[in-house]
């Protein structure tokens, strides 16, 4: 079955991420924009690139055919492939064109999706989760701009991002994987309970209860066996395997042993 997510308020944004991610690189340095991300072989800049290279796809572009990216060490299957074409199509771009590509580019996409029907929203397409809803797509999108935002912002010194609205869809991504990793990964036992409370800019509370299979539960009675705290942006940095990821940041509660295995097992994303 797959996921509704409401059209308009996650299109608005995934605006607001897209519009962050620009006021952010307006903001930079030269020396900024060249330095390096943090991430295998990207500079700043080619976090920029990637983002809008991804979006481009999703408008039926295509990179330079002579954008050859090679085979870096760090490309791991076809879709950091066709990411690596994105980020070497514009490394052979200034940053002025890169830019203005991006307004284009998130212009033509940002018209596209509120011109899309409930039934095209809701529509089952490819995704990098499998098949799922477009909609879901787009809020897997939300949470991977709202990454990259943080990787900029971590590389460079710059605090973490502050749109609420933002965090809370990028939130909603993670929670999505959750049980998966409470009940699979962790391996929970049958009948745990799992709080997550989730600070920050987008304070939250997610409940896991393990019976037939984990999942997420609008309450639970009694008290939990094991209470997780986080920083939203800390949770992000885990589940993307990022280089400021800290386990540490993390405080466990109750039942220890599998406290410590949901955090050492939130790496998810590919």
């Amino acid at each position: 079955m797959t996921t509704l997510v409401p059209q308009e308020p996650l299109i608005s944004a995934l605006e607001a991420q897209w519009q962050a991610i620009a006021d952010l690189a307006s903001t930079l340095t030269d020396e900024q924009w060249e330095a390096p991300s943090g991430l295998p072989g990207w500079q700043i800049r080619d976090i920029v690139a990637h983002v809008l290279g991804t979006e481009s796809m999703l408008a039926g572009r295509q990179p330079d055919a002579t954008a050859d990216a090679g085979a870096p060490e760090h490309v791991k299957n076809p879709i950091g492939e066709l990411n690596e074409r994105w980020v070497e199509h514009y490394r052979s771009r200034s940053r002025d064109e890169l830019m203005s590509d991006y307004a284009t580019v998130m212009a033509e996409r940002s018209k596209a999706l509120y011109g899309m029907t409930e039934g095209q929203w809701d529509a089952e397409t490819a995704t990098p989760v499998g098949p799922e809803s477009y909609g879901r797509f787009m809020r897997i999108r939300v949470f991977d701009c709202w990454i990259h935002e943080i990787d900029i912002r971590d590389a460079l010194g710059l605090g973490t991002p502050q749109n609420a609205d933002c965090a809370h869809w990028a939130v909603r991504e993670i929670e999505t994987t959750l049980p998966y990793i409470v009940g699979k990964k962790a391996r929970a036992e049958v009948g745990s309970t799992v709080r997550f409370d989730i600070t920050g800019v987008y304070p939250c509370t997610i409940f896991i209860a393990t019976e037939d299979r984990a999942a997420v539960m609008p309450a639970i009675d009694g008290k939990p066996d094991t209470t997780l705290t986080v920083d939203g942006v800390d949770l992000a940095r885990l589940a993307g395997g990022r280089p400021r990821a800290d386990e540490s940041s993390v405080r466990v509660e109750g039942d220890t042993a599998l406290g410590v295995a949901i955090v050492r097992q939130l790496h998810y994303t590919i």
